[in-house]
């Protein structure tokens, strides 16, 4: 049998990674990461008024280095077999364009705007517009968020599409439309970057768009442009049909067959949204819950459409008839901060190092390690410092950004590894909440596992988490689930594997590890856990 080999590209916050992968096995033949440049530098992002921008360069020119950079490492004769390529992205993370489907910070004339620029995920500038678009819809003949968990959020494209239009007058005239990011790619490489013919992800406007066949695709016109007049035409420049996981959209262009040091010939595949391929990648099944663990979570279910019995399940991110695998209800849950928590309090021990001492005498990459062994030896009490993981707001259970962090029960014998640990029980807590709703909704967690950096890295936070939760929690093998996810999503493209679910069985890697939860820890976080949801319903309600 010949060998076939595809690659799944994962768009990540900070950088992008390749993996070429065997689609008989799933053994990883090449891997390479690239950081996007300007990203790294700064540009365009302002954390003091949450916004996170970045240029659609950035995404070019590091997907054609870090696919020639893997290329490299397995030679030509595996290059040559090469029969498919596909993508994930973070979301919602969309962009405004001209008649062409051209991003607007692609025309000299928008090139250094910020608001012609991709909005990343975790970009939180549009909250009043999200206020105003729950306001609208839950007195509208239809709620559009019906299926987004009863809350729309400004992480969302229509939130930040709106923002972007009434901050930034310059931009009206050639704003005929918005991508998503795993949109765009797939269509830039195949040459159909038009808004009406591009294809669309139902991942992605299903649980970012308030996309839904019930109300016939996207919210009618009449609303948007009852939101605000600047949508007006917006309905008509977009689409109406949407794609499942594993969709082939086209072949590279010639350009890019060259850019990229590719045949013509080779297929592409559908992007979508990164913790929704990673579910695939980890061998998804239905009530298995897949959390993906890094600067954020997202927390993903599939679930059986006759097991719902038609119920909507409130304060979630939505859920959308094959956004994970065909024929599956996909559930999206999460927190709007994790590793982003962990990197703040890094920063905060690092200051004095960088600004009082010069010569740092120990380095910023080893104070989470440092902090980790000594937060290790602490036992769990009911005396400890309890945090409130909202820095970055709360996503899930029920959206709310305008929430705050915060640490209670600190005394003078509390220590850094002590505020550490705190942090990583914060996490955990905001976790088993995601939990407990998806339970109380009568929806069954049967198993759960996890992906992501955090969950490679840090036993500490991973055994935290299946103490607080009360369940096992299996960590994938592989490092890059999301790029795995997408080779096999790569695999159904070109026509390799027949489902997605024969993909995952011929390529899925297992797991690497099991963490249990002590009984005496459990006792103790259940406790604090009750804690921890007081001072919560504390900060909510002022």
């Amino acid at each position: 049998m010949e060998e076939n080999y595809v690659i799944g590209v994962d768009f990540g916050s900070d950088s992008v990674r390749c993996l070429i992968v065997n689609a008989a096995n799933g053994y990883e033949i090449a891997s390479a990461v690239e950081h996007y440049p300007r990203w790294t530098a700064g540009k365009y992002c302002d954390p003091g008024t949450n916004c996170y921008r970045q240029h659609p360069l950035d995404y070019l020119e590091s997907l054609e280095t870090v696919i020639r950079r893997a290329l490299a490492q397995c030679g030509h004769l595996i290059a040559t077999k090469i029969q498919a390529i596909s993508f994930d992205t973070t979301a919602s993370t969309p962009v405004l364009t001209d008649r062409y489907g051209t991003p607007l910070a692609l025309l000299p004339r928008h090139a250094e705007n910020p608001d012609a620029m991709f909005m990343l995920w975790k970009d939180h500038s549009a909250v009043r517009e999200a206020d105003e678009i729950n306001e609208l819809t839950h007195r509208w003949k239809t709620d559009y968020t019906k299926y987004s968990g009863g809350i729309y959020s400004c992480e969302w494209v229509w939130a930040k599409v709106l923002h972007a239009l009434r901050a930034a007058p310059s931009l009206r005239n050639d704003a005929w439309a918005w991508v998503e990011h795993c949109d765009w790619i797939s269509g830039i490489l195949t040459g159909n970057t038009a808004s009406k013919t591009m294809l669309r992800s139902r991942c992605a406007a299903g649980h970012k768009a308030m996309w839904h066949e019930s109300w016939g695709g996207l919210p009618s016109q009449e609303f948007l442009t009852a939101l605000d007049p600047l949508l007006d035409g917006f309905r008509e420049h977009l689409y109406t049909k949407t794609h499942t996981n594993g969709t082939y959209a086209g072949t590279l262009t010639r350009e890019w067959a060259a850019r990229l040091s590719l045949r013509e010939a080779t297929k592409v595949g559908l992007g979508a949204i990164d913790c929704h391929i990673g579910a695939i990648g980890a061998q998804i099944t239905p009530n298995v819950l897949v959390k993906t663990i890094g600067t954020s979570t997202c927390d993903i279910l599939t679930v059986h459409p006759e097991d719902m019995q038609n119920r909507v399940i409130q304060g979630i991110c939505g859920q959308v008839d094959g956004s994970v695998t065909p024929g599956h209800l996909g559930l999206e849950a999460g927190q709007s901060a994790f590793g982003d928590i962990y990197a703040w309090f890094k920063g905060l021990i690092a200051w004095p190092l960088e600004y009082i001492c010069g010569n740092t005498p120990l380095s910023e990459e080893a104070i989470i390690p440092k902090l980790s062994e000594q937060a290790a030896r602490l036992e769990p009490t009911e005396s400890a410092p309890i945090a409130l993981d909202w820095m970055n707001g709360r996503r899930t259970p029920d959206a709310n950004p305008r929430v705050q962090g915060a640490i209670s029960g600190i005394t003078l014998a509390t220590t850094a590894p002590m505020l550490f640990r705190a942090l990583a029980e914060a996490t955990a807590f905001g976790s088993r909440a995601i939990n407990e709703r998806f339970t109380r909704e009568q929806i069954r967690i049967e198993d759960v596992i996890a992906i992501g950096g955090i969950a490679h890295k840090s036993p500490l936070v991973m055994q935290i988490m299946a103490d607080v939760s009360g369940l096992p929690i299996k960590v994938a093998a592989s490092s890059q689930t999301c790029a795995l996810g997408a080779a096999m999503c790569a695999a159904v493209a070109g026509g390799i594997h027949a489902s997605i679910r024969e993909a995952q069985q011929a390529m899925g890697h297992g797991f690497a590890t099991v963490y249990y939860p002590d009984p005496c820890h459990r006792k103790v976080y259940n406790a604090l856990y009750e804690k921890y949801l007081k001072i919560g319903h504390f900060f909510d309600q002022n």
